[in-house]
């Protein structure tokens, strides 16, 4: 099983027959896959033995709440070799300009039975259709949230038929889903963002899913979303979730899409006939839960079909919350002025920003005619999505100064979240308000778009 070594850059591949919490040991024949050139370096330091047994069919045995290996209960002689860590960084750079399939086919040699692909019903069918064209045996696990849309259970009914497989279905926890939904209604996530629920219906039952593996295979690609997913490597130690073996380092994670871009997928499917999402023939582009996907408009980033009510730099479900950069968060602990506010760093520091307080922001509510129109971003410093534009809202006030416009923000989170969101019109984290020079109520910027052209296009179009 896999072993977190000292460096988050290597994972050792070791022995060791115990029960996990997703099905039982898998035994899984590693000799080739750890046979590798220059794309990969062996440490002879880390040397232990493995315990390998034959590799079986496809299939889990049941479709239940866990993914349960095919091989679990299957006997096979035991036969001890040496493995040796893998540095995942060179073999990342190794597989760098490596087609799909050479990456998924490498994914399934080094981990066979004790990998898994993650399947969310969208374009990701492609990775299962490279699967199959490796001719190797492979798994394929979903997360059921019990909010997708119908056509997304249609296709993976099609995609079993298909390719005569059984994915294997993982559910969130029925106590805690019927607490969430009890306490704070079925729609919670407009008002609060989406966080909360994709814990509960995604971020777990992956979780569970994970520890049951030693690697899983996403259809992570760089153009997916700007913020968040444009440095991902092919091949990675997962900076999140924990594999079979528990603590950091015991879960490899696979992106053989990761520099291929959406038309380039498109194209394969098409080319290969793959049973597809219809939705996709409706105008949704990235497709999850029926409340949060939506179709995208010609010329919209295909993420923006997504929490389009949030911004749209950092949208993460929490399955790949990894991708999300900690430099914002990780900026010394003061502002501008070397201050503090609750511990978290300000954000939004420029001159030409003015920093409103509530009587401030009470006295523009009062105005019907001001001597200037306002624009004023509503915002919690801890917030990633505030952090994410952070950098576009300061460009934003160097435009704008001298222009005639006022820019603006107003920290609306803790004491003055109930204000915000009963006289500021707060629905999330960031709120962008316009308060226009001759009329009293100010208006909402609605779009999730939030980089400076659509900003100005915003600002130009109402002043």
């Amino acid at each position: 099983m896999a072993s977190a070594t000292a460096s988050m850059s290597s994972h050792a591949i070791v022995s060791s027959r115990k029960a996990t919490q997703i099905g039982a040991t898998r035994q899984v024949n590693l000799a080739q896959s750890l046979n590798l050139n220059s794309s990969g370096s062996i440490s002879a330091s880390s040397r232990r033995r493995l315990t390998v047994g034959p590799l079986h069919a496809v299939e889990p045995a049941k479709r239940g709440d866990s993914v349960v290996p095919p091989a679990a209960s299957k006997g096979g002689a035991v036969v001890e070799r040496e493995v040796a860590a893998v540095d995942y960084e060179k073999l990342a750079e190794g597989l760098e300009r490596a087609s799909p399939l050479e990456i998924m086919d490498k994914a399934l040699e080094m981990f066979g039975d004790d990998i898994a692909i993650a399947f969310s019903g969208a374009e990701d069918v492609a990775l299962i259709e490279y699967a199959h064209l490796t001719g190797r045996p492979f798994r394929v696990f979903s997360l059921d949230t019990g909010r997708l849309n119908p056509e997304t259970y249609q296709l993976f009914d099609k995609v079993e038929k298909h390719y005569n497989i059984h994915i294997e279905y993982m559910f969130p926890d029925s106590t805690e889903v019927q607490d969430l939904v009890r306490t704070k209604g079925l729609f919670s996530f407009y008002e609060d963002g989406h966080q909360e629920c994709c814990r509960v219906r995604k971020v777990r039952p992956l979780r569970r899913a994970l520890k049951g593996l030693k690697a899983w295979i996403t259809g992570q690609r760089k153009d997916q979303s700007p913020g968040t997913r444009a440095s991902i490597p092919v091949v990675q130690v997962d900076p999140v979730f924990e594999g079979m073996d528990g603590g950091a380092g015991s879960l490899i994670k696979w992106n053989p899409v990761a520099n291929v871009e959406g038309t380039d997928i498109w194209s394969f499917l098409r080319t290969m006939d793959v049973p597809v999402n219809s939705l996709h023939s409706q105008g949704y582009v990235s497709i999850g839960c029926e409340p949060c996907t939506r179709p995208v408009l010609p010329g919209q980033h295909e993420r923006e079909g997504r929490w389009w009510w949030e911004d749209a730099k950092a949208k993460e479900c929490g399955l790949h919350k990894g991708n999300i950069s900690q430099q914002e968060a990780s900026k010394a602990n003061t502002n501008g002025n070397g201050l503090t506010l609750n511990g978290v760093a300000d954000i939004f520091e420029s001159k030409n920003i003015v920093n409103l307080t509530r009587p401030g922001v009470e006295n523009l509510l009062k105005l019907e005619n001001r001597s200037e129109p306002w624009i004023v971003v509503l915002y919690a410093p801890w917030c990633p999505y505030c952090q994410a534009m952070e950098e576009s809202y300061v460009e934003l006030a160097e435009k704008l100064y001298g222009s005639g416009v006022k820019i603006g923000k107003f920290r609306a989170d803790g004491d003055q979240k109930q204000f915000a969101q009963k006289e500021l019109q707060l629905g999330s984290f960031p709120t962008i308000l316009f308060f226009p020079k001759h009329t009293a109520r100010p208006i909402k910027y609605r779009s999730e778009k939030r980089d400076v052209e659509s900003l100005l296009t915003f600002i130009n179009a109402l002043r």
